[in-house]
């Protein structure tokens, strides 16, 4: 899969927080006018993600798929799995490239060349240690956490889950406390871009729907002003759709029935 300008495409949702990474990267590195992009619906259907009219959403013009589905059944006719996103295609080979987030940030990051913007590493060399090591903390326990509490089906499941999101919030608020504008110190790395995508959804999605309730984002104030700063950083702020994030997760039927999308919360702290 060579390198080059306007063979790739980007299919993800703006309600998905690993689809969101890939999207942050491809501004980041400022590939826009490299790699092109589909934004599905928010709203999972029956049969599963979908391609449509919902405002922010488009058409796969490319492909002509209604279904996300279908690419996966086009790249490989045996497919039986989960359809998911993040799904990086190759126009000219017409298959999938790859669909694990961290594996496209990582790409996007080093596999452009001159194609991208080379000031901007995501993954330096002498922080990959120390980001590797979040990755592997903050992933289980809050990146992963708020979903395990919010789809728990039995009380201590839920309660195991809840005590470790907010166990690792009360940590990075504390890490963050001593002035550091990212994780690792003056660079935003990967680490970041996983960490923000939790927190931009938190007060919109996993403090209510997903109970993850004893503290909201704004609650924490250095976790506050960093997501902030994250979302301030060029081209970032136009990666988060909070319609979609509450249009997609309100719409998960065994947590929320009847659908009724809230209204709230007030993010204009954010700008938002």
């Amino acid at each position: 899969f060579a390198a080059e300008r306007g063979r790739y495409h980007l299919y993800v949702a703006l309600i998905c927080p690993w689809a969101s990474r890939t999207l942050i990267a491809r501004k980041l590195k400022k590939l826009e006018e490299v790699i092109s992009v589909s934004v599905v619906e928010p709203a999972l259907s029956d049969q599963g993600w979908r391609f449509g009219d919902f405002p922010g959403s488009n058409r796969d013009d490319l492909n002509g798929a209604t279904y996300l589905h279908e690419l996966y059944s086009r790249a490989e006719p045996t497919f039986t799995g989960r359809a998911t996103v993040p799904v990086l295609w190759d126009k000219e080979r017409k298959t999938i490239v790859n669909n694990e987030s961290a594996d496209i940030v990582r790409m996007l990051n080093t596999g452009f060349g001159a194609l991208a913007d080379e000031s901007v590493d995501l993954y330096p060399q002498a922080l990959r240690a120390e980001i590797d090591a979040l990755n592997e903390r903050i992933y289980p326990a809050l990146n992963n956490g708020v979903y395990r509490a919010g789809f728990a089906t039995t009380q201590v499941a839920y309660e195991e889950a809840y005590q470790g999101v907010f166990a690792m919030l009360d940590e990075l608020e504390a890490r963050l406390a001593d002035g550091r504008p990212f994780l690792t110190g003056s660079a935003f790395t990967e680490a970041d871009i996983r960490l923000f995508v939790t927190l931009i959804r938190f007060d919109a999605a996993y403090y209510g729907l997903f109970k993850c309730n004893r503290q909201r984002l704004a609650d924490h104030a250095a976790l506050s002003a960093y997501t902030k700063r994250v979302l301030d950083l060029p081209g970032v702020r136009d990666t988060v759709n909070i319609d979609h994030i509450k249009h997609g997760y309100y719409s998960i039927k065994s947590l929320n029935p009847n659908r009724i999308v809230p209204l709230g919360p007030d993010l204009s702290a954010l700008g938002l």
